[in-house]
């Protein structure tokens, strides 16, 4: 695998691009009738954007979400154009230094205001709600689940989104109150349908999908897969090989973060402080680590 370069980019600058929205990671610019999205090597860990960058973290995202694009193009439709700068408007190539491997340029589409969360574990703040309720977004669980352990079945828990802080975690009738009953029934098939195909390869590659999230919208009457998809900071990834429930599990994502964070005491308020060099690199590894596992190549390749 490659070795952690230490270039990283924190925020993009495109003069006579027209910026949309700056998000914890991404910056999202408007392109005639598409959008360009630009993974930065931002990091956020309890809501809040830490100073220090991931070195290759955007490239990772932004690639794990073309590959699972071309992966599920034959299950649902997705938003996703191209993610080769020669293919973009004459006008974006002379910023290739910053959008080379961490962008892509897709369909704008009608979002759906809800997130489509698909969970075959117990983990995360379902393991909470189910240790207060034996729920999980108002689906009963059976009894005696312990922590990390595998669901009878897929389920499909909604979410609201939330511009600032934590999602919303909402029943299905609550969610098709908002979007309508028959869009949410098709979103909860298509969340099932995806989640169980990507989570077979994902097995088969050694690790397991313990849950992710999905953001879907419309276009031209047509429901189709947008955002990004099946990458570390969307999904919980778990190593095969040391799963065991009963406790939390090690994944590929934030986790040498957030354990750092909770080392020092940091109040979970802005701004964060800057990271140490060990935990950066660390960080950086796990989610080159977690391409690599999936799609059985280097970044660079």
């Amino acid at each position: 695998m490659p070795t952690t370069q230490p270039a990283v980019l924190l925020e993009t600058n495109m003069p006579g691009c027209a910026l949309l929205a700056r998000g914890k990671v991404r910056d999202v610019y408007s392109v005639e009738d598409k959008l360009l999205i630009v993974a930065t090597d931002r990091i956020s860990a309890f809501d809040v954007v830490l100073p220090t960058g991931i070195p290759r973290k955007g490239e990772v995202l932004t690639q794990l979400s073309v590959f699972w694009f071309d992966f599920l193009k034959n299950d649902v439709k997705t938003h996703f154009l191209t993610a080769n700068v020669d293919e973009y408007p004459e006008a974006l190539r002379k910023y290739r230094d910053q959008l080379q491997g961490r962008s892509m340029l897709v369909r704008k589409l009608e979002m759906f205001p809800v997130e489509c969360i698909a969970r075959a574990y117990l983990s995360g703040s379902g393991w909470k709600e189910y240790q207060r309720s034996g729920k999980v977004c108002g689906i009963d669980l059976p009894r005696g689940m312990r922590e990390s352990g595998k669901l009878p079945e897929t389920i499909f828990t909604p979410a609201t989104k939330a511009q600032s802080g934590h999602d919303e975690n909402i029943s299905v009738e609550q969610a098709g109150e908002i979007v309508g009953q028959d869009v949410i029934a098709e979103l909860q098939r298509l969340t099932i349908e995806i989640f169980d195909r990507a989570s077979q390869h994902a097995l088969a590659c050694g690790l397991v999908l313990a849950d992710t999230k999905f953001e879907f919208g419309r276009l031209a009457g047509e429901i189709v897969l947008g955002d990004e998809v099946l990458t570390p900071d969307s999904s919980r990834y778990w190593p095969l090989e040391t799963y065991h429930p009963g406790r939390p599990q090690p994944s590929f994502d934030k986790q040498f973060v957030r354990d750092y964070l909770e080392s020092i005491q940091f109040n979970k308020q802005p701004p964060g402080p800057e990271l140490p060099p060990e935990i950066v690199e660390k960080t950086s590894e796990k989610y080159l680590e977690a391409y690599y596992t999936l799609t059985g190549r280097d970044l660079d390749e």
